[in-house]
């Protein structure tokens, strides 16, 4: 993906973000995961949103598993058992509503991008926050993997 759009980070960064959420948290050694990453405007996001998740505004992240490869084997999501390459799922990144957050937190807005990035692509790889404990789960993660490409934590 490349964009020219004014705000939305280049794809050369986009891609970083998501190879670094990946790096820690995907099966090793079968293959190259790939995601599809789409900047959407408010409108689109608000369609995707009340759509898929029944709640009619637009919203920062939305993720979209790809369908499994081949039949699932006792658990494991079976996207991962492509010999080259697996199609992870795709995002759907709402750009007005990345730079009014980052605003209204008082946040760089590069800094919300690489998190909402990082936290699309946990929800690809199956985590969620739909409980406090799973909650607490995948914030660490996304701290841990934002610490490490050099930004703060996005919840302190």
């Amino acid at each position: 993906m490349a964009s020219s759009r004014r705000g939305v980070p280049h794809a050369r960064s986009l891609n970083r973000w998501a190879q670094a959420a990946c790096a820690h948290h995907a099966p090793r050694g079968e293959g190259q995961l790939a995601l599809t990453i789409r900047v959407v405007g408010a409108a689109e996001s608000r369609r995707l949103n009340r759509t898929w998740r029944s709640k009619d505004k637009p919203t920062n992240v939305l993720s979209f598993p790809a369908a499994p490869l081949a039949p699932g084997d006792k658990g494991v999501p079976s996207r991962f058992f492509a010999k080259d390459f697996a199609e992870l799922g795709d995002l759907a990144i709402c750009a007005p509503v990345v730079a009014r957050e980052a605003r209204e937190q008082g946040k760089p807005a590069q800094a919300h991008w690489a998190h909402m990035v990082v936290h699309g692509v946990l929800h690809l790889l199956g985590f969620d926050h739909e409980n406090d404990r799973d909650a607490s789960v995948m914030e660490a993660r996304e701290v841990k993997i934002l610490a490490l490409l050099g930004y703060d934590n996005p919840y302190a």
